[in-house]
């Protein structure tokens, strides 16, 4: 009696792909691996400390249902099936070397080896997905309600580009020519040149974002993604990886979640930014496992949730979640970054979490952190103005006055150009009483540094709220401000930090 053929061995639930290396870098870690395996976190379906929901990864692959896990009965061995006929037409997935004649690589979807191929979207180029920007500005309607006509500067609101060079316009933060600049660059561009086209989309956004005209980036953020996501997914194995980050570009993932926050839906904000952290986290752990991948690639997702994760920590602040924001910012403190990946301190990450934990009342951490700063920039003998600049935080946070005035004025002899500082050296002497030395310190600052005070808007608030203090007379001393701030001041600025009536 003939065997019936033995199949082999179902594959376990933990392969070693799912095993976490000793080596991976905690910062991609979840607070469930560090009992477990990878596989066994994902049973609990987000990170410990990402609120990501499992819906949102839903879109990005459709998950087999349970019928397809369990084992299946062994099938009938029929050697006697005919073989089918071989297609007329050439099949769908392709190398472009196979494709017949007169195809075109961007009519391949993806080739045998899994890269992503050429992808022709139309309509990504229509002219219908852009609206009109408005030729005017807050800035351009205080200077008609509280200045003269024969004192107003001249402001350019037309957007005209030609003949300027984008590093001029991002310089003097022209972002209204920008915006103009990019929509036309796209309606010209060549659909098939898709990479050109979404860098174009990203610059787009991004100018009408610092224009502060949020409905309107809202409204062209979701059209561009309303006709990205109605690309279909090439295969179900790259849904989730390849065709998606083909189709969605990280820079523009991440402005989509602002659309959260600009309906002023925080939370949602929060959550979009956690899936995004939980995605970065789980491509820079697929990245540790395989021995040879390309250090770039594991380089770029640790970098991306990085930066995913400071964003959300400074959404926290501003949410005075204080205790969440910490909880972030210390994973990032102990990662290890390439080529060595060897712990080592960050300064910067340090001087901001101890702000955090100065925001929250806790001063015995702060000083701790601020010492790690010391201590590092002791040993490398760079960063003693960020040590200085701690200082005198901590000092104002005991309630050191003078201590925090002599340490910001050794920051400004050294650096004159240190605005920060100059800024910090006001609201000293505010605190001390002291409210004209703080006037004519800022007004220095104005005057050395007429482009780059003019585009400060803490730096502005202070001095506004100095003139108040001095004097009844304020309204004439706001008034000479904004016309300076009118004359160097780019689009974009938050008019509420001159404290001014606009209507």
């Amino acid at each position: 009696m003939p065997q019936e053929p033995e199949l082999p061995p179902l594959p376990s639930s933990k392969s070693e792909e799912d095993e976490v290396t000793p080596d991976l870098d905690p910062f991609v870690l979840d607070d469930s691996e560090s009992s477990g395996s990878l596989a066994d976190s994902k049973d609990g379906g987000a990170d410990a400390d990402v609120a990501s929901p499992r819906e949102e990864e839903i879109a990005l692959a459709q998950s087999l249902p349970s019928a397809a896990l369990s084992p299946v009965p062994a099938p009938v061995v029929n050697f006697n099936k005919p073989t089918p006929p071989r297609p007329l037409s050439p099949p769908l997935v392709q190398s472009h070397s196979q494709s017949p004649k007169g195809t075109t690589p961007a009519q391949l979807t993806r080739t045998p080896s899994g890269s992503p191929a050429p992808v022709y979207i139309p309509r990504l180029t229509a002219p219908s997905m852009f609206l009109p920007i408005p030729n005017t500005d807050p800035l351009s309607a205080l200077l008609t309600k509280h200045v003269f006509p024969e004192r107003r500067p001249r402001r350019d609101v037309t957007g005209e580009y030609i003949g300027r060079d984008i590093h001029e316009m991002v310089m003097s933060n022209s972002w209204r020519n920008l915006a103009k600049m990019a929509r036309d660059r796209i309606v010209a561009s060549d659909p098939e040149d898709l990479g050109r086209i979404l860098d174009l989309w990203s610059l787009r956004l991004s100018s009408l974002a610092r224009l502060r005209l949020t409905n309107q980036a809202s409204a062209e953020c979701t059209n561009l993604f309303a006709v990205l996501n109605a690309v279909p997914p090439t295969s179900a194995h790259h849904a989730r990886n390849m065709a998606n980050e083909l189709r969605h570009p990280f820079e523009l993932t991440v402005f989509q979640a602002r659309i959260h926050y600009w309906a002023g839906d925080a939370l949602g904000y929060v959550d979009a930014l956690s899936g995004i952290l939980g995605r970065c986290k789980e491509r820079a752990r697929e990245e540790g496992r395989i021995l040879v991948a390309a250090e770039a690639n594991l380089s770029m997702w640790l970098e991306r949730a990085a930066r995913v994760c400071l964003t959300l920590a400074s959404q926290m602040i501003e949410m005075q979640d204080y205790q969440a924001a910490i909880n972030l910012l210390v994973p990032l403190c102990t990662r290890r970054a390439p080529p060595t990946f060897l712990p080592t301190p960050s300064p910067a990450l340090h001087s901001a979490l101890a702000r955090v934990y100065l925001l929250s009342g806790n001063l015995d951490k702060a000083a701790e952190h601020f010492e790690v700063v010391a201590s590092s920039a002791s040993e490398s003998g760079e960063g003693k103005e960020l040590v200085a600049m701690n200082t005198a935080l901590l000092s104002v946070a005991l309630g050191n006055w003078v201590r925090a005035e002599e340490t910001l004025r050794e920051v400004v002899a050294s650096d004159p150009e240190n605005l920060t500082a100059m800024n910090n050296l006001a609201v000293a002497l505010l605190s001390q009483g002291r409210v004209k030395e703080g006037i004519d310190l800022l007004e220095s600052a104005l005057k050395a540094f007429p482009s780059s005070v003019a585009v400060a808007e803490p730096f502005l608030f202070n001095l506004s709220t100095l003139y108040e203090l001095r004097s009844a007379t304020a309204i004439d001393k706001k008034r000479e401000l904004l016309v300076e701030v009118a004359q160097w001041s780019g689009d974009g600025l938050k008019t509420t930090c001159l404290k001014m009536p606009s209507n």
